[in-house]
């Protein structure tokens, strides 16, 4: 019975969102909503200038629509389905602002590091003390392993490091067409398998509702893009993307089925510290797939790259959990 649940989240959500961006990417285009591309950036980037963003919110409304729906239906609403909603739809508007000022009030850099960090810190400390009402378990499980260490009260900044970590690694991730909205669908369908085998069927439902919400903006997403997710989706996904390795008990899983956004994430760190201590580049550009593009490789033959590289990380994160 739960099993039609998953498909029919999906389908709904795929849905929505087709249906939806042809009116909603005209009307951003209406508001110039456009995004602004770095001048430091890649010279081929520079044509997608005035391209509509904020297409996240198109994700998030269709992943929540459908997960309430289908949730609602199969009678599995939640402590759950809310905390989910929370932290994509509290991320998202962190993002939301950030695209916001980027594109109507003309400051390429959005929020400050500290206002975006600030908020993600609040979201984090909310998830965790409404996790403390509900009891969930302080130990986290050695992947590929039957151990499990209780950590106790340093579950906390795990939280925070889990969720402001991943949703800005998805963040940063977020550089060419289509390569989040892959990379996130592969993601999310590997968690939503992990908590379907587990007997989750919420957190499934709604794993299962954020991949045909990404699935359906893909359509448009694709090279060459009709509309950006911007960090309204960006942020809304990673944040997500943590929230469901916590219910689902794979936190450090996490590292492995989201292993494109992690190398995405090192790269970045390892070309700043690199060029402070040696005022060397180890990359041509960071995140990595600017590297690939300045080194010849074509817009889709990165993306799909690092599809393929998502899709080993996360087959080999699910074999590692259902074969305990």
């Amino acid at each position: 019975m739960f099993e039609n649940g998953l498909f029919f989240a999906l389908l709904l959500a795929f849905l929505l969102t087709v249906f939806i961006s042809p009116v909603f990417i005209p009307f951003l285009q209406k508001l110039k909503f456009g995004q602004s591309i770095r001048n430091e950036g890649p010279e081929s980037h520079h044509k997608k200038t005035g391209t509509p963003t904020m297409g996240g919110t198109m994700i998030i409304f269709a992943a929540a629509v459908s997960s309430l729906i289908i949730a609602g239906q199969f009678h599995t609403l939640g402590v759950e389905v809310w905390l989910l909603l929370l932290v994509t739809i509290g991320f998202g508007t962190l993002g939301f602002l950030d695209d916001f000022i980027k594109v109507v009030k003309k400051r390429n850099l959005g929020l400050t590091s500290k206002q975006k960090f600030l908020g993600q810190v609040v979201i984090s400390a909310v998830v965790y003390f409404v996790l403390q009402q509900t009891g969930l378990s302080t130990e986290i499980g050695v992947p590929g392993t039957n151990l499990a260490v209780d950590i106790g009260w340093f579950y906390f900044p795990l939280i925070i490091i889990m969720l402001v970590g991943a949703s800005n690694a998805v963040n940063l991730t977020d550089g060419l067409d289509g390569l989040v909205a892959g990379t996130a669908a592969v993601a999310f369908t590997a968690f939503g398998i992990i908590a379907a085998l587990s007997g989750l069927w919420t957190v499934s439902i709604f794993s299962l509702a954020i991949v045909g919400a990404v699935l359906g903006f893909l359509v448009f997403n694709a090279h060459p893009a009709k509309v950006f997710m911007g960090d309204t989706g960006s942020l809304a996904l990673g944040g997500a993307l943590a929230m469901i390795a916590i219910f689902t008990k794979t936190e450090l899983l996490l590292v492995l089925i989201g292993g494109v956004f992690v190398i995405e994430t090192l790269s970045v760190i390892l070309q700043v510290a690199s060029y402070k201590i040696r005022k060397k580049r180890v990359f041509k550009m960071s995140p990595l797939h600017h590297h690939y593009e300045l080194s010849g490789w074509s817009e889709w033959r990165v993306v799909l790259t690092f599809w393929a590289v998502g899709l080993l990380f996360a087959v080999t994160g699910i074999w590692l959990e259902v074969g305990l």
